[in-house]
């Protein structure tokens, strides 16, 4: 009888690496229930507490990533890493020795760069999915020697050399299945007026509450419901904005039905949150954090509004009032919604989880 396949799947630091490192995991686990799947993750990512509720084989690397800030705390933790990386090092060897894994699968990160190495330099299949527009770092290091490369963004190959698979972003499988009657009356709102939908990713965007909280009072004068996940941390703050028209939540578990009764979205440009925009086809205005590392969520913007599919606003040039006239002019041109509509599902891949799997399979086989 032939040993069941040895996976390992590493990513994490944030959930835009770990959540489609998950996803790929449950794909392969559908399709052969006897894989062994494997993570790998840091223990200073969110995959910390994901991984251990999800109650699945992971082990944690003593790993993080470089700090940029200069400041003693940054400057102190960056005297740690040397030690780090050895330990890290020693860790994915005794690993992949135990394990002797079919296939590597990295989906960025810094904890995911030692496994892909490692698996690299002993000839074990590997697989890079890359989740931006503009590539990470890891896949900039290891692109080249990988067995392939998967790409969410067509803009990501010019900065690979090696020829990518473009398959999308994994995201969660039920996100386009949301019921938009369903959606309104969960928030107890009027099936004839707009509804404009506010996030700023699980944590909350502290610059798009600052705006809302000036705006708000405008859409309630125009008749717009507004349906505002503030994050768990600001939620106290803005709370006294709930009304029949405004909902004041801190996290949303229902995506799908929020994005369905949803006419128009602001919300920051994350690579998962623009591959769940466009696979449910909704029109955006798309303010990129203006931190992320190599300003990556500018040019994932970028990709979404050059076809028309979002309207890009930098959070440099965020005018509440401004923003209030565009979101109020957008709601009220139902045509040029629909167009941006139309444009964004044109660019959602539903299918990229399985046809990500399926490159892995044609990797092992």
């Amino acid at each position: 009888m032939a040993s069941p396949m040895q996976i390992i799947i590493t990513g994490g630091g944030t959930g835009g690496h770990l959540f489609p490192a998950l996803a790929i995991g449950d794909e392969i686990m559908e399709r052969h229930p006897n894989a062994l799947v494997h993570y790998v993750g840091s223990t200073f990512g969110i995959e910390k507490d994901v991984l251990p509720v999800k109650n699945v084989a992971h082990s944690l690397l003593p790993i993080r990533g470089l700090q940029r800030s200069l400041n003693f705390s940054a400057m102190g933790k960056n005297l740690l890493l040397p030690g780090r990386l050895l330990s890290s090092i020693s860790k994915v060897k005794s690993l992949l020795n135990d394990i002797n894994p079919n296939l590597v699968i990295g989906t960025g990160g810094y904890a995911s760069a030692l496994p892909l190495r490692e698996g690299i330099r002993r000839g074990i299949p590997t697989l890079i999915q890359e989740q931006n527009s503009y590539p990470g770092v890891t896949t900039r290091w290891f692109a080249e020697k990988a067995n392939r490369v998967c790409i969410a963004f067509e803009e990501a190959q010019s900065f690979i050399k090696k020829k990518c698979v473009l398959a999308g972003n994994p995201v969660r499988k039920e996100i386009n299945m949301g019921d938009r009657l369903q959606g309104l009356s969960q928030y107890g709102f009027n099936v004839n007026k707009n509804t404009l939908f506010l996030f700023g990713g699980s944590q909350g965007s502290l610059a798009l509450n600052q705006a809302m909280d000036k705006m708000i009072s405008h859409f309630s004068i125009a008749n717009i419901q507004v349906i505002w996940q503030t994050g768990k941390n600001l939620h106290e703050v803005y709370r006294h904005h709930e009304n029949e028209l405004t909902r004041v939540v801190p996290f949303i578990n229902d995506m799908a039905n929020a994005y369905a009764a949803s006419d128009l979205v602001l919300c920051r440009s994350g690579a998962i949150t623009c591959s769940e925009l466009t696979v449910c086809g909704k029109p955006s205005i798309l303010v990129p954090f203006p931190d992320a590392a190599a300003d990556h969520q500018t040019k994932n913007a970028d990709a979404l509004a050059k076809h028309g599919a979002a309207a890009l606003v930098h959070e440099q040039e965020l005018i509440p009032e401004k923003l209030a006239a565009m979101i109020q002019g957008l709601l009220d041109n139902a045509s040029q919604l629909d167009k941006m509509a139309s444009a964004s599902l044109t660019l959602g891949k539903p299918d990229a989880t399985a046809s990500i799997v399926n490159q892995a399979m044609e990797l092992i086989s």
